[in-house]
């Protein structure tokens, strides 16, 4: 263990070095961050998820410096260039900036211009000339480095050479890039402009045309639109702070005086400036730039990807699932409620009146068949149409009847993981599947698929994709484990995310399961080919087995806290079951009397929570939600016009609600709320059901303007995006109201009018 990074990282997450240490010992051990933030939260000082991958990233992070300062270390070493003064500083480099300024003067290089100019001999002349003496004469000490044979044909040419070496020097002094760093993080600028003759194929850009906007305040969004609009060929983007303000700066550091040397110094900063520190801090400042609209693009989606993983689930229930179509007809299954497929047809229900007729015998007569719970409707294409035609029929009352939203069920239905399950199904049947699995248990289905198709991000293939690649695991591990997974039911996707798992463990879990049966305990998992002590101590307390032989096995508790739980049964004069069934004996248990050197009273705390509520699921309880009736169409729109919806994706310049129209429609940041709005997701959150009036509808673009303020003005929502521009708070970048196309959007495709914004 590292002791300097055990102190920085406590310095800079604001955690005592105890707890920083007793994570990092936990990490290299092997465990994974939902069992630290669970299972050892005496060690850690009750640390969360968030707080323990911090730790670890930053320790990563940490990690990688030091095998660059090694590297750099040895580059100099095997040059004869590491003095003791070199030394030290490259130890005390706090940053991966810091240390490569630092090697940039010994850093192996090209054949430069000063290069050429000292293999002339002209390096002494630009030495005096640095001195910038008020007495040294420039051109008659350039005289004497005249030399056809070192082809310096005049004192000119011996005076250009030496300002080659002096602009180097300058280039790479450390101080002098730290300060011209900050000078374009605090005086650039990002300016874009159009590429030329892409003034009609770039159109969707067109508010980066002519655009010019702060490094310091650019949104991650705006930014991330430019370098995609770069890079597609439609823009020129450079990032530069004003010239007058960087040679002033350089001048000011490097010029001293104003005799003949110090004007050749000048000359030396002015040439430096625009051939080798602008180019370089540019290259600098657009990777910082990438970097912070990259970690912002990621949080944004990673939140957006936890709340459509925690969504409600409507549970064990028989559902009819519905994969609707206009020409090839609306795929048909019913799922048991373990979501077993036992049923799948074709109907159409959109096509002639005989078709129509034809299903409305068959379906009510399915779900009688099959005692169908809830049927679920994929919103795709002739969703609503389905849902009319469905809530048409005399169905059970008691039966519910839902849209479900089917972004990536296609991707599934083409996995190998669907294939394998379905190898005689097409397609079509298992995103039928997948739609009807998705409304039981969201989580357990999402996980089967990627989650840059799911389609809640914000330009997530724009960013670095290893970190987003990390926080995706992050976020579906903390999901997946929050809740628990019942071992005896689950997919191989699901139980790859149970801490201490992963892909190859889950499908040896899988296939014991189906050679042997279902566990009957916790303790039957090490039974399991390569499932050693370390998988089961992480893994145990988050997979579930229900109806086992102990009963904690259906719990979060883990099987090395099961000593206790009996210990507090025996002390009572009971049985376990009993103390799970019955709260007045949980309410004699005193916990501090079961405390020990490894065993505080947070995990005792969550002991008696457990017992109270077995296996507790965290998510919401499950409610139905139902679009406005009559309102399928664009078309049936009219402004003034407040709707049911649900919100489908947040960024930083607002929310997309799908109202039921094939078409999601976006409530701008100025529209969220009567009050100012910083950060969209604050406000809503994907899948939250809100009420929304509708603004504007421009049914030429498809773009759909809605607002959730208490009493908006249809047609208003121009004047609030405008209002708020001039204040600061939403420059041209970003997407606009209907009838105003966004930066990087739009394109076709339903539900999502910005498509190329958030894909």
């Amino acid at each position: 263990m590292n002791e300097r990074h055990i102190a920085r990282i406590s310095g800079e997450l604001n955690i005592a070095p105890r707890q920083t240490a007793a994570t990092v010992v936990l990490l290299e051990e092997g465990a994974t961050v939902p069992f630290i933030a669970r299972y050892r939260k005496e060690r850690t000082g009750q640390l969360d998820e968030v707080a323990i991958a911090r730790i670890r990233d930053r320790l990563a992070q940490l990690g990688e410096m030091d095998d660059r300062r090694e590297a750099i270390m040895n580059s100099l070493k095997e040059r004869d260039l590491l003095t003791a003064d070199l030394l030290g500083a490259i130890d005390k480099a706090e940053t991966l900036t810091e240390l490569e300024d630092i090697y940039l003067p010994y850093r192996p290089k090209r054949r430069t211009r000063a290069t050429i100019a000292r293999e002339k001999g002209l390096e002494p002349l630009a030495k005096a000339l640095f001195e910038q003496t008020a007495a040294f004469d420039p051109a008659a000490a350039a005289a004497d480095h005249v030399s056809a044979e070192k082809d310096v044909p005049d004192a000119a040419a011996a005076l250009a050479g030496a300002r080659d070496i002096v602009a180097e020097w300058i280039s790479e002094d450390a101080t002098v890039r730290r300060a011209l760093r900050d000078l374009f993080e605090t005086r650039g600028a990002v300016r874009s402009k159009v590429a030329r003759g892409q003034e009609e194929k770039g159109a969707k850009y067109r508010d980066y045309f002519e655009w010019s906007e702060p490094v310091a305040a650019v949104p991650s969004h705006r930014m991330l639109a430019m370098f995609r609009g770069e890079k597609e060929g439609f823009l020129t983007l450079h990032v530069t702070p004003p010239e007058e303000d960087a040679l002033a700066l350089l001048k000011a550091r490097v010029v001293r005086g104003d005799g003949p040397a110090a004007r050749e110094i000048a000359l030396a900063v002015e040439d430096c400036y625009r051939r080798l520190l602008s180019p370089s801090m540019e290259v600098e400042t657009r990777l910082a730039l990438r970097e912070r609209a990259g970690e912002e693009a990621i949080r944004v989606f990673v939140e957006n990807i936890r709340e459509l993983l925690m969504a409600p689930p409507l549970g064990r229930k028989a559902v009819l699932a519905m994969d609707p179509g206009f020409r090839t007809g609306c795929k048909v299954v019913c799922l048991d409620p373990q979501g077993k497929l036992l049923f799948d047809a074709v109907l159409h229900v959109t096509s002639s009146d005989r078709q129509r007729a034809e299903a409305a015998t068959v379906l009510p007569k399915v779900c009688e068949h099959f005692h169908v719970e809830a049927i679920a409707i994929g919103n795709g294409t002739a969703g609503r149409e389905t849902e009319e035609f469905v809530r048409s029929l005399k169905l059970p009352s008691s039966i519910a009847i839902m849209l479900v939203n089917e972004s990536g069920a296609s991707i599934y239905s083409a996995s190998d993981a669907a294939r394998e399950e379905f190898p005689d199904k097409d397609l079509t049947v298992r995103g039928a599947v997948s739609i009807g699995r998705r409304l039981m248990d969201p989580l357990a289905e999402l996980v089967k698929i990627d989650p840059k198709s799911i389609g809640v991000g914000q330009y997530q293939h724009d960013v670095d994709q290893a970190r987003l690649k990390q926080a995706l695991d992050d976020v579906v591990m903390a999901c997946v484990n929050s809740v628990g997974v019942e071992v005896n039911t689950a997919s191989a996707q699901l139980l790859a995310y149970v801490s201490g798992v992963g892909p190859a463990l889950a499908r040896k879990i899988v296939e014991h399961r189906d050679r042997h049966g279902p566990f009957a305990s916790r303790r039957a998992l090490k039974e399991v080919p390569r499932l050693g002590d370390k998988a089961f101590e992480q893994a145990a307390g988050f997979l579930r087995i229900r109806d086992g032989e102990n009963p904690l096995d259906a719990s979060a508790v883990h099987p090395e806290s099961y000593a206790i739980v009996d210990a507090m049964a025996r002390d009572l004069q009971t049985t376990v079951p009993d103390l799970v069934r019955q709260p007045d004996l949980r309410s004699a248990i005193r916990p501090e009397r079961y405390v020990t050197a490894a065993v505080g009273l947070p995990t005792l705390t969550d002991i008696l929570a457990e017992l109270a509520k077995p296996g507790r699921d965290p998510r919401q309880q499950f409610e139905a939600f139902a679009f406005a009736q009559g309102i399928t169409r664009l078309s049936d729109l009219k402004p003034g016009m407040k709707l049911p919806g649900i919100v489908t994706n947040v960024t930083r310049f607002g929310a997309f609600v799908d109202i039921g129209v094939h078409q999601d429609g976006l409530v701008h940041i100025s529209e969220l709320s009567d009050r100012f709005v910083a950060d969209p997701s604050q406000v809503v959150k994907v899948q939250q059901k809100v009420m929304v009036t509708v603004m504007e509808v421009d049914l030429e673009r498809g773009r759909i303007g809605l607002s959730m303020k208490s009493a908006p003005t249809p047609g208003g929502e121009r004047g609030a995006a405008r209002t708020s521009r001039q204040e600061g708070r939403t420059p041209p970048g970003g997407p606009r109201p209907p009838g105003r196309p966004a930066p990087g959007g739009p394109r076709g495709g339903f539900n999502n009018p910005f498509a190329d914004a958030l894909s």
